[in-house]
């Protein structure tokens, strides 16, 4: 079948054409003119009302309804561990929508394992151009059976947000390419003694993206998804090198004083606000500096603040991140089995997933587009740092908390703060996470 061109008209979204899948089927109306067929697909996605795409979803799906005469039921939500809980038990309950956007990995396994989602794979036997503006190497294949089952809108990084006003007051170099942890220790110090916080963070509610660094920096990009078979061997031991590292920095002080017991929001406001030097955030947060189309940023003025590699140790080179594609559009076995429904929804995931609305989505974002996303001619200086540093990747690894139920990594993750404050050890919240782990 060759797959025809739907104009979908996104001049507020991007100012270009949207290219879908096949034109619906017309019919007669009655009036001897002829309308499109349109059908309602159920979707589901992460893109809840204060994610930061949440305008481009909406304009981007508004756009395929006014071509295609379908209509899409959106009950999208923020993602968090009670909307992966919520998605799974639609699934076991046979309320599933007919597009789920979710994630890979371990997140997806039992969908998989349930054969509730259909492989690109078998749609491409009906349908031989479904995503083919893809590089299928880069889709995130399922574990289960190196299929992939999802189309991707882009990836996500996880990166050193810097405030340069704090480092040019501290006489703090802004770190390069190749800062190692070591320089890294002696930057916070002179932060902290000039009266500055060095780092922004609340391990309260967001300890993962200094335990992800941390592991990362006593392994390297081939071994950091492998998870302890015991607190005790050698994966294990690498993670309590990595979460006393954790408790090094906050036994000299460099986090905030109310890092224990502040939320996320609290502690990077401070980053903000010209208080802290340092916060680990992911590519999803720039959109919070740069603002929407209808909000502005929410700071100042946006050149005081840049994109950094976090710190380096050992094996792992500064220029090696965490980042990588984490989710993607599924059509669900009951959606592709109902004929009245299959190729709505294969027409909706293509026009979501053109190299136009995945470029307006985030266009420094790690991607599996053949062609990268289309850059802007002017961006911000944040936005054209995070641009650069993609091209000064040397590795990129999906974050390993990934690899563990949702129960096991609550419990190691609420477990950080006793680490920190002497109440267990490192081992002892390892142990406790993988008995979980099942």
């Amino acid at each position: 079948m060759i797959k025809k061109t739907i104009a979908l008209t996104l001049a507020a979204l991007v100012g270009l054409s949207v290219l879908s899948g096949c034109k619906n089927d017309e019919e007669d109306n009655g009036s001897g003119t002829s309308g499109k067929k349109g059908v309602t697909i159920s979707v589901v996605t992460s893109f809840g009302g204060d994610d930061g795409n949440r305008q481009n979803y909406e304009k981007a799906y508004q756009a395929f309804e006014k071509a295609t005469g379908n209509k899409v039921s959106d009950n999208s939500q923020t993602s968090n561990e009670t909307w992966k809980s919520q998605v799974m038990a639609d699934f076991q309950t046979g309320a599933e929508p007919d597009v789920l956007f979710y994630f890979n990995g371990v997140d997806s396994n039992k969908l998989i394992q349930d054969k509730k989602v259909v492989s690109i794979d078998e749609i491409r036997e009906v349908y031989p151009d479904y995503a083919d503006n893809m590089k299928d190497d880069w889709m995130g294949a399922s574990p289960v059976d190196g299929k992939n089952y999802s189309v991707p809108v882009n990836g996500f990084w996880e990166l050193l947000f810097v405030n340069k006003k704090v480092l040019s007051d501290c006489g703090v170099d802004i770190p390069g390419a190749d800062y190692t942890w070591e320089q890294f220790l002696k930057d916070c110090e002179t932060i902290k003694q000039k009266g500055y916080t060095p780092i922004a963070a609340s391990l309260f509610e967001v300890p993962h993206y200094w335990f992800e660094y941390t592991v990362f920096n006593h392994g390297n990009p081939e071994n950091h998804l492998e998870v302890p078979s015991s607190a005790t061997d050698a994966i294990g031991k690498k993670w309590q090198a990595g979460m006393e590292d954790i408790k090094t920095l906050f036994s000299k002080g460099f986090f905030p004083s109310n890092t224990l017991t502040a939320k996320d929001a609290d502690t990077f406001q401070l980053f903000a606000d010209g208080k802290a030097a340092f916060a680990i955030d992911g590519s999803w947060k720039l959109g919070w500096f740069t603002g929407t189309d209808n909000q502005a940023g929410n700071v100042d003025n946006i050149d005081d603040f840049t994109i950094c590699f976090v710190p380096g140790s050992g094996e792992r080179k500064a220029t090696d991140i965490i980042g990588g594609i984490s989710m993607g559009y599924y059509i669900t076995r009951k959606a592709w089995d109902d004929p009245n429904k299959q190729k709505a929804c294969v027409d909706f995931v293509e026009a979501m997933t053109t190299d136009e609305v995945v470029s307006a989505f985030g266009v420094t974002n790690v991607t599996a587009l053949k062609n990268g996303t289309i850059v802007p001619d002017d961006v911000d200086s944040m936005t054209k740092r995070a641009i650069d540093l993609m091209q000064e990747l040397t590795a990129t690894v999906p974050a390993v908390q990934d690899q563990l139920t949702e129960t096991a990594r609550k419990a190691l993750f609420a477990d950080i703060q006793n680490v920190v404050s002497g109440k267990m050890t490192a081992q002892q919240a390892i142990a406790s996470a993988l008995d979980k782990n099942k």
